[in-house]
């Protein structure tokens, strides 16, 4: 690999696989492991790592190219999804914060795909207020224990490891931590697979954690330095997920540019109909600027410069243009849209998650107004 390109390339030779009987795997909300094995093979996963740990050197950038890439190929939108998770759940906050025996024992496994990974944030009564996460961490010994709960885990039902951020201090951003822990340890349930309205194949459940016994050597970074994990990762969750979505708008847009051109009405394309027509210029327009917002502020924390008005600007407006879109593209579709075996209908399930997922609208709204000093 010498350039983005490459990167952005990377998914394309493994199309087919990727979208072998997506329908039949969505109806089923069942992950499709025999995809999980192409992603693994198409060498997306191993992007952003170190080259000692399996990986491909890739930056910040890169990465979100071969995201972008995987967006704009991939019809099946919760094996994306969980791909994006992958990359950044647990893989990228090892390799920024843990130590060295933790990172020589566990990222090249999930580099490769091996381990399946997930990162537990969000809580049954707490939803986006990370600040206020009441799952706690005592230090017992040499020991943590944990107890507590998660809610909505993207990844829990097939997840080998999970980053576990909880409190080992006072209510604020200095009393979180984070601790790498395996699907066996005692007291850690993973609740059954939940149905939801969108990205189906991508799994989702409720982790509950009693008397959880963690070892203190896998506690990632300093106690007390959750706060400053949680916000190098849910930076690149941001830009990493909504490459992908960016990646979709993309193929939405050259889907329905050929059905204007092809369907025909009152005797020509209906593209020539203005109704038409402004709907995929306005579709252009979002998805030139969603790549503007995703590419500068991608630029931005690659230089470590201060993005946090960029970050949740970023997620607000590629979320909101991708539901957009996607309800326009039924409108242009017209019947054929509202069906289930053209797809589009499913990107309007699927585009609805963006808005709520990684902070909703609402929160971000209130994020850029508070930095605002409003």
């Amino acid at each position: 690999m010498n350039s983005e390109t490459d990167f952005h390339a990377l998914a394309a030779p493994w199309a087919d696989e990727l979208n072998r009987n997506t329908a039949e795997w969505e109806a089923r909300g069942e992950f499709p492991w025999e995809k999980w094995k192409t992603i693994q093979r198409s060498g997306i996963l191993a992007v952003p790592f170190e080259e000692q740990y399996g990986g491909r050197n890739g930056t910040l950038t890169e990465t979100m190219a071969a995201l972008e890439g995987l967006g704009h190929v991939c019809r099946d939108a919760g094996l994306s999804f969980s791909t994006s998770t992958q990359v950044v759940s647990v893989g990228t906050p090892l390799q920024a914060f843990a130590n060295a025996a933790v990172k020589a024992e566990f990222l090249p496994r999930i580099v490769s795909g091996e381990l399946v990974t997930a990162h537990a944030i969000t809580e049954p009564a707490n939803g986006s207020d990370a600040m206020n996460i009441t799952t706690t961490a005592r230090r017992d010994g040499d020991d943590y224990v944990i107890d507590g709960g998660k809610m909505f885990i993207t990844n829990a039902p097939i997840a080998d490891l999970f980053l576990l951020y909880v409190r080992t201090g006072t209510p604020g951003p200095f009393g979180l931590s984070t601790f790498l822990v395996e699907r066996n340890t005692p007291g850690l349930e993973v609740g059954p697979s939940l149905g939801k309205m969108g990205l189906r194949t991508s799994p989702l459940s409720q982790v509950t954690l009693d008397t959880v016994r963690v070892p203190a050597s896998r506690r990632i970074g300093q106690e007390g330095a959750g706060f400053l994990i949680l916000d190098h990762v849910m930076k690149r969750e941001i830009l990493y997920s909504f490459s992908i979505t960016l990646g979709e708008m993309r193929h939405r847009l050259e889907r329905c540019i050929g059905y204007a051109k092809s369907r025909r009405q009152f005797d020509q394309p209906i593209g020539k109909f203005q109704a038409v027509s402004h709907k995929i210029s306005d579709m252009k327009v979002a998805v030139e600027t969603a790549r503007k917002w995703l590419h500068d502020t991608g630029a931005k924390v690659e230089a470590g410069s201060d993005a946090a008005v960029d970050i949740a600007a970023t997620k607000l407006v590629v979320s909101e243009a991708n539901t957009r879109t996607a309800l326009d593209a039924v409108q242009i579709f017209g019947g054929k849209g509202y069906l289930t075996d053209t797809g589009v209908e499913q990107d309007v399930r699927n585009a609805v998650g963006g808005t709520i997922y990684s902070g909703t609208s609402e929160v971000q709204r209130n994020r850029i107004a508070s930095l605002l000093g409003l």
